[in-house]
């Protein structure tokens, strides 16, 4: 099958932790053939090349996307392009489906690993750690896949001859596969990251946890109280071994978003994406273009600040928001490079319902006053980078007052999260240097943009790709999985006590005092009787807002289209059951011309 021909560069780059120790320094091969593997600097070629095309799609624009659009969380920025993976109108095997051909990819080349890997020179245990991790990319890859597209090809041996004939396999027979080599990989993998795979590959911990998530996807797909048993002891398990596995939660929610925390205790799992003169995808200071394996997270989700943050800007007869006057700023790598795609889901319902509200803050983010985590992930206020001088008969200045800002101390956008006033150049009746943009006026070119992700590291290069690695698996998801696997089988106290303990740590503020923060942890808990799936999935997007996590959660719980239909107006018209799976590439489709047709999934 052409889709899954074996084409990787091995070795080009490695599991690279905060220290950038690197896995393997090999020589890049052009094609593999099983010899390849029968040495261990082969096999580690091989697990290194999957590592790495991990980030060619975690961090990257059209995965970030699909992961992402369509839900109830975002909706579509002012840049956003093609409407259609925001829509679901028109959505196809030829506009879907960007990590198909490398997860299959991938998968060959780990089946290999394990097919020639077995007698490699190496201490057993090396041997089995080694096979271990080819075991959890294979899940990893299939979990994606059957979560996607449901049934799909399953191969496990290395295929060298590339056949134009495929086949798709029930998905039954794929959580098969993934929940063998998740457990078999549990056993072998080491409790904390160990030489040569360091940073936060693969590890015991990790395995249990997508293990956990795989019994958990399954368990909903057939209502099978078993697999929910099983998720909910497998997170039990992680949880009260936390210490040995080196994992915990920080105290503060935004600690796990400082960059200096990103290979820190509460993150589990990443895609590497740090600069390396050998194994660097970019020139640094030749700025970002899509198409390659580089992590532009930060800026997805940031609004056109430096273009639509005008010092005189008013609001219309008709009630919304006209840029007009000098920017109040600079594009600056704090604030980060404005691409506008997808924004905060704050569009108000205007009948039904929910008349008058909105996902984001009716709905989500519903106790700002003690939850710090809208705060800690969106930016809300931006302090002048530049100087501006307003005079008092400015077009459209309606303060009557001139004044200059002053950088670094005057606020040059202030989006509240509540109505002000006198918006956008009065807060009530006093003037405002900047501006003030409530939630009334919020559109798709003004928002609160997304900051968990920001690099300001890049200094003068703000317009080069983030080195920060992408966190797909947090410790805090533990709780949360295993908080849903108990609400299935019945337990609703102890999903509420897992979960209290992610919205208790989500109440603690530095700036608090320590009855403060007290009152606040009381004030978020909890009981059984709140614990609702709805519940769960509006505390899922409070914890995991923007994390690639979105549209596989509403799909594992069989939720996409209520949620999608109840809050998301835009897409609300169009969702449709049968897009609770992806279209399968239309490349694949046309690829397969021997023996039977390969087919599409129903309602494509």
């Amino acid at each position: 099958m052409k889709s899954i021909k074996v084409l990787i560069t091995a070795g080009l780059v490695t599991l690279l932790g905060s220290g950038c120790e690197k896995v393997l320094e090999e020589h890049p091969q052009s094609q593999i053939v099983p010899s390849y593997f029968n040495s261990p600097s082969g096999v580690l070629g091989g697990i290194a090349g999957v590592y790495n095309d991990i980030r060619s799609q975690w961090g990257t624009e059209g995965f970030t996307v699909e992961m992402q659009a369509g839900t109830d969380e975002f909706i579509q920025g002012l840049s956003a392009g093609t409407p259609i993976p925001y829509t679901y109108n028109g959505l196809n095997g030829s506009n879907f489906g960007s990590a198909w051909g490398v997860a299959f990819q991938d998968i060959n080349t780990l089946n290999g690993v394990l097919q020639y890997g077995q007698t490699i020179d190496l201490p057993e245990a090396t041997r089995k750690q080694y096979l271990a991790q080819a075991k959890f990319l294979r899940a990893f890859w299939y979990f994606y896949l059957v979560q996607t597209w449901g049934d799909v090809p399953l191969h496990t041996e290395f295929i060298t001859v590339p056949s134009q004939a495929a086949s798709r396999q029930p998905a039954a027979q794929v959580y098969e596969l993934i929940i063998k080599d998740l457990t078999e990989a549990a056993v072998d993998l080491p409790n904390q990251p160990t030489a040569p795979f360091l940073g936060k590959a693969a590890t015991k911990a990790v395995a249990q946890f997508l293990l956990a998530k795989a019994y958990l996807t399954r368990g909903w797909l057939n209502n099978t109280a078993a697999d929910f048993t099983k998720a909910a002891a497998l997170c039990d398990e992680i949880i009260a071994n936390k210490s040995a596995y080196g994992l915990d939660l920080w105290q503060d929610y935004g600690d796990a978003f400082v960059a200096g925390n990103d290979y820190g205790k509460e993150t589990m799992f990443v895609s590497d994406h740090v600069l390396d003169p050998k194994y660097g995808y970019y020139s640094v200071g030749g700025a970002a273009g899509g198409g390659a394996a580089q992590n532009l997270s930060p800026w997805f989700t940031n609004w056109n600040y430096p273009n639509n943050s005008g010092i005189n800007s008013f609001k219309n007869a008709a009630g919304a928001f006209v840029n007009s006057g000098t920017s109040g700023m600079i594009r600056d790598s704090y604030y980060g490079r404005p691409y506008i795609r997808m924004r905060p889901n704050s569009d108000k319902w205007p009948t039904g319902p929910h008349a008058g509200k909105n996902y984001f803050l009716d709905q989500a983010f519903t106790k700002r006053d003690v939850d710090s985590r809208f705060a800690n992930s969106f930016y809300t206020v931006y302090i002048s980078n530049t100087s501006i001088t307003n005079a008092a008969n400015a077009a459209n200045n309606s303060r009557g007052i001139g004044y200059t800002t002053v950088v670094g101390s005057d606020t040059a956008v202030w989006l509240p999260d509540y109505e002000v006033p006198g918006a956008p150049q009065f807060v009530g009746t006093r003037p405002f240097k900047g501006i003030v943009v409530p939630p009334s006026l919020w559109n798709n070119g003004i928002f609160p943009a997304l900051k968990k992700f920001m690099d300001p590291s890049r200094g003068a290069n703000f317009n080069d790709p983030s080195t920060r690695p992408c966190v797909l698996y947090r410790f805090s998801d533990v709780y949360m999985t295993g908080a849903e696997a108990y609400f299935k089988t019945g337990d609703a106290a102890k999903a509420a006590a897992l979960i209290n303990v992610v919205r208790q740590r989500a109440a603690f503020r530095k700036s608090n005092t320590t009855a403060q923060n007290a009152a606040a942890a009381a004030a978020m808990a909890i009981t059984a009787a709140d614990v609702t799936l709805d519940f769960i999935l509006d505390e899922r997007s409070r914890e995991f807002f923007g994390e690639w996590q979105r549209w596989h959660d509403l799909v594992r719980t069989r939720s996409l289209v209520r949620r999608v239909q109840e809050w998301n107006q835009e897409a609300a018209q169009y969702v449709k059951e049968f897009n609770m799976l992806r279209p399968i590439p239309q490349s694949q489709i046309d690829r397969v011309v021997d023996g039977p047709a390969f087919p599409q999934n129903s309602g494509y």
